[in-house]
């Protein structure tokens, strides 16, 4: 038994040996700590502690400066917003004085025709309508300005010597309103316009010298009146038309009363009539007289709207084709009486666009 237990307790100590003498040497040989490590481990943990603290300073430093930096630009917001709020009102000050002559003149002439009995009014016109009845004749006057010079066209039939009425030229392009034009010559049965004509900017037969008492009258490239006599081309090229049309004669220049030929006095002496003016800030006037026949005992003499005209401030004005042809068109009627007792076919006719 004592043998059996030797045996066993020899088995134990032979096994666990190696385990003992591995923890002996563990012991026995343990490294060195170098001081040198300890003293570096706490360098480093004292600049890391340092370095952090700089870091948080500078954090706050800097929280402050974005909190004085959006103070900042609140104030500069607050005083760029009171500032640009006194500009507007400064410029909207300045385009309201800068407006008030225009204002003024408008109502001056206005004035001198009476109170609209229509108007139709868009972005890129203004119609008014008035009555006119000096006493001696009647009709009608209609004052436009034109905030953009596409608003005013020339209908001229695409086959050359065919006719419409203004009606029919006003349906046709979706006008709002429209008159007849200038002057025409039938020949062959067809209704040609008369001499100089333009169409888009192009001559439609070539440009004629004037002669006689005829004139051309149209608009050009920025919406303003033009008319007068052209004796050569470059002289009407200079003003760039973009159309127009030829009749006689001119009534007022520049402000001033132009002679009227003994002829077309007289022949006929009375008449239904179409004259188209501009004003000095470049708004048209049409004026439209009826009369019931060309026998010339019915409508307005030359010389009695030439007088109207000069009376109304009028600058230019150009007698268009009158009697039978004369037409005023606004909101798909008829306005004027045509003295045919219907509208008559003309080549030509000036049409304003809503």
């Amino acid at each position: 038994m004592i043998t059996h237990v030797k045996q066993v307790n020899r088995f134990f100590m032979l096994a666990l040996a190696p385990f003992i003498g591995l923890v002996l040497c563990l012991f026995l040989f343990r490294p060195a700590v170098d001081p040198g490590d300890v003293l570096e481990d706490a360098w480093v943990k004292e600049n890391i502690t340092l370095q952090t603290q700089a870091i948080r300073e500078e954090l706050e430093g800097a929280k402050d400066t974005a909190v004085q930096t959006s103070s900042s630009i609140k104030k500069t917001t607050q005083l760029y917003n009171q500032t640009t709020s006194a500009m507007s009102s400064i410029v909207q000050t300045a385009t309201n004085q800068a407006a008030r002559p225009e204002s003024i003149y408008n109502q001056r002439i206005s004035s001198k025709l009476g109170t609209p009995i229509e108007r139709v009014n868009s972005d890129r016109l203004t119609i008014e309508l008035y009555r006119v009845n000096p006493g001696t004749y009647k009709g009608y006057a209609m004052k436009i300005k034109l905030k953009d010079p596409s608003a005013m066209q020339m209908a001229l039939n695409s086959e050359l010597g065919k006719a419409e009425t203004t009606m029919q030229a006003v349906k046709r392009s979706g006008a709002v309103a429209g008159i007849n034009a200038g002057g025409f010559a039938d020949s062959g049965g067809k209704r040609y316009p008369l001499s100089t004509t333009v169409m888009d900017g192009k001559y439609v037969t070539g440009f004629q010298p004037s002669f006689k008492d005829l004139f051309f009258v149209g608009l050009n490239d920025a919406g303003k009146l033009i008319g007068g006599k052209f004796f050569d081309k470059s002289a009407l090229d200079r003003l760039k038309p973009q159309f127009g049309a030829t009749f006689v004669p001119v009534l007022l220049q520049d402000g001033k009363k132009t002679a009227i030929p003994d002829k077309w006095k007289v022949s006929p002496k009375r008449a239904p009539r179409t004259v188209i003016g501009n004003y000095k800030d470049d708004q048209l006037l049409v004026v439209v007289v009826d009369g019931y026949n060309e026998s010339g005992s019915s409508g307005a003499t030359l010389e009695e709207l030439q007088a109207r005209l000069y009376k109304l401030g009028v600058m230019d004005a150009y007698n268009l084709d009158g009697g039978g042809s004369s037409s005023l068109i606004l909101n798909n009627r008829v306005v004027n009486h045509p003295s045919d007792g219907s509208l008559r076919p003309v080549p030509t006719h000036f049409l304003f666009y809503k």
